[in-house]
């Protein structure tokens, strides 16, 4: 069997270690061959591909971002993308594709999969935001980033009577925001799911230094938003497939915080870090898990499905199902945050 590989979207911890699995359960196990396109979808468009061998993921399994490289294409958005996606499969003699991605990512490989091509799915995005599918690889190692972070700013809040703003990922979906701030011991946490009244928000930090502290930790998700637009958003430029490109709500809530409480408020976000650095051993056994599962779908003719890890085992679903509505944070951990939390 002959077998594309690909990474799409944002980059995220645990890229490479599904690329190490796929290669080493394919090519060193069974004598098959990996054919990897660099970049997403750009590279399948373009035929920018390369054999992969064993000797190609030797020791990558703790290197954060993907040999491959990536991007955001979408094939649909380019003249003949389908046409031009299968021409290159075939000019390859490939049995099949793995994409690697997210919702973007996995939205086109489920449409192409409904026009015939041969495609499998595997989960990745730190957003978490997949359906029908427990974790995603990425996003443990995002929320350790995030509530290191937290922890860090607890003490520099402390030594100088600050509210701090942590602005993390997390674009429709506050999971990041949810489990830093709870982890963390966050004193709000703004989340998309629920949009924030900032004079609810301001009243809470004001009980809470008159009562016992003098500083606070705000954990605030890059695309939350207020009620009745109540606070001035930044201006958001828009990407290839017509999504704002968020990030920059804190810098318009900090200074919103210090007016209207009087407290000295500095604003952290931690962006790309989130992204970047090795994977965290959750993350990289659950890529190497998901990655060997893709082969064995590819193996037995499971195209137009992903693998997925439900309730601690590793399954297979269709890939519309992935991808059919987004998965957010549920309202029962909602309100566990709330014990703590505004």
């Amino acid at each position: 069997m002959r077998l594309g590989l690909l990474t799409g979207g944002g980059d995220c911890p645990g890229l490479n270690a599904v690329i190490r699995a796929v290669v080493r359960d394919a090519v060193g196990r069974r004598g098959d061959e990996v054919v990897g396109f660099a970049d997403g979808w750009l590279g399948v468009l373009d035929d920018d591909a390369r054999t992969l061998d064993t000797a190609a993921v030797r020791g990558i399994i703790h290197r954060g971002g993907t040999i491959l490289g990536s991007s955001g294409t979408n094939p649909f958005n380019h003249d003949r993308g389908p046409e031009r996606i299968e021409e290159t499969l075939a000019r390859h003699r490939l049995d099949g594709l793995i994409a690697i991605g997210g919702e973007g990512t996995l939205t086109a490989a489920t449409r192409l999969a409904d026009l015939g091509v041969h495609v499998i799915g595997v989960p990745k995005t730190i957003d978490n935001d997949l359906s029908a599918n427990d974790y995603t690889i990425g996003f443990h190692t995002a929320v350790g980033v995030a509530t290191e972070a937290v922890d860090r700013l607890h003490s520099t809040a402390e030594s100088h009577n600050r509210v701090m703003v942590v602005e993390v990922m997390g674009r429709h979906a506050g999971w990041i925001a949810i489990s830093a701030g709870i982890a963390g011991g966050a004193d709000a946490t703004l989340i998309p799911e629920r949009p924030f009244d900032l004079d609810e928000v301001c009243a809470l930090l004001r009980t809470r230094h008159m009562r016992s502290a003098s500083f606070s930790i705000v954990v605030v998700a890059e695309g939350a938003l207020p009620v009745d637009h109540s606070m001035p958003l930044p201006a958001y430029e828009v990407d290839e497939n017509g999504f704002p490109r968020l990030g920059g709500i804190s810098a318009v809530l900090g200074p919103q915080i210090q007016e209207r409480t009087g407290y000295d408020t500095r604003v952290t976000i931690l962006g790309h870090t989130q992204r970047g650095g090795s994977p965290v051993p959750f993350d990289r056994i659950l890529a190497t898990r998901l990655g060997v599962a893709a082969v064995a779908l590819a193996t037995a003719g499971g195209w137009g499905r992903m693998a997925a890890l439900s309730g601690g085992e590793i399954v297979d679903v269709p890939l519309a199902d992935a991808v059919a509505e987004r998965k957010v944070v549920p309202d029962s951990l909602i309100r566990t945050a709330e014990v703590f939390t505004g």
